[in-house]
């Protein structure tokens, strides 16, 4: 496993720091049973083992559970005594996960927003864990087969909420937000070119008759949105998607907020694996590693991000945008505030 830091500022590592370990090669990047069942692939398995540093006795958290794919790698590696938590505020995981479960002792299930981790070790009378790991992206069981039109590969209604009780929607997004705070989301969180004519072609079509699907969307987009010759492979629909998606769950305020309150939910010297697969999400855990409302309080284990291997690529293509990052808590909080 990664060796911990003789000091508290360790030299930046490289990914060949996680490829070298003897232990890479105990791990497969083959999905399991259970994974293919649930139509999705863990990303990054064997990286992610190596930078949780998973002890048999330790407490580790899944803050997304997903397919459970990650969860039942760190369940391989605990003994009786150790613990993990998942959370998920999607129901749909949390059934699947107890199916695999099989009433597992070592498991907790937990349905929640990853960024009310504090209030859950609270409820839990949890102590800080040995480890957190969160995985940002969609699953593909999400993305193809909800029904909740995350995707414009399906005509489904303009819904895209991971959790199905609360209240947003894309329906609403699209048809009832401002034209200046959709404009905001397309510029900021889509990261679109031209967030003004995108703007103004959904606000003009919307004013004729709701943009009811996601067909219907993906179709008003493609006669606006030009890609370059570079670009092709990317459907013109995808990241005005990604940004309702964004604004709909919260997800950028969740991982902010995450990002705050996650070294008080961590051992020192304990790690939190970041898994994204948006550059901005990748720039604000970069931000975050660096120092957290102006105090050092991480140690950034690698200069840059992990990903995955040709070899993982050929298996799972959603692993090729993947990024990982490890924040390593300061063992001395009084350094870390210098």
């Amino acid at each position: 496993m990664l060796d911990r830091p003789k000091s508290l500022k360790p030299k930046p590592k490289t990914q060949s720091a996680i490829i070298d370990d003897p232990d890479f090669l105990l791990v497969t990047p083959e999905p399991d049973e259970w994974s293919r069942q649930f139509c999705h692939s863990p990303v990054l398995p064997r990286e992610t083992l190596l930078a949780l540093q998973v002890k048999p006795d330790g407490r580790y958290v899944d803050l997304t559970l997903g397919s459970g794919g990650h969860s039942r790698l760190i369940l391989s590696r605990l003994g009786p005594k150790g613990r993990l938590l998942a959370i998920d505020k999607d129901p749909e995981a949390l059934a699947f996960a107890a199916l695999w479960g099989k009433n597992d002792p070592r498991l907790i299930l937990k349905r929640a927003s990853f960024d009310k981790i504090d209030e859950i070790f609270k409820e839990l009378k949890w102590k800080p864990a040995d480890g957190l790991l969160a995985d940002l992206g969609l699953s593909s069981r999400q993305l193809l087969g909800s029904g909740r039109g995350f995707s414009w590969q399906k005509n489904e209604p303009l819904d895209m909420r991971m959790d199905p009780d609360s209240e947003l929607t894309a329906f609403e997004v699209v048809n009832s937000w401002p034209a200046e705070k959709l404009l905001e989301l397309i510029r900021d969180k889509a990261e679109e070119r031209s967030p003004y004519r995108i703007t103004k072609t959904i606000v003009a079509a919307r004013e004729k008759k709701p943009i009811e699907t996601t067909g219907d969307l993906s179709e008003l987009l493609k006669r606006v949105i030009r890609r370059s010759s570079g670009h092709q492979a990317l459907n013109p629909a995808t990241k005005v998607f990604m940004g309702i998606r964004l604004a709909v769950n919260l997800e950028m305020e969740a991982l902010t907020t995450l990002l705050k309150k996650a070294p008080a939910c961590l051992k020192p010297g304990a790690n939190l694996v970041v898994i994204s697969f948006q550059s901005h999400e990748d720039r604000q855990v970069k931000r975050a590693f660096t120092s957290v409302e102006g105090k050092k309080i991480w140690d950034n284990l690698f200069k840059k991000p992990i990903t995955a291997l040709r070899s993982e690529i050929e298996i799972n293509r959603r692993a090729r945008s993947a990024k990982m990052r490890v924040g390593r808590r300061k063992i001395s909080s009084e350094k870390a505030n210098k």
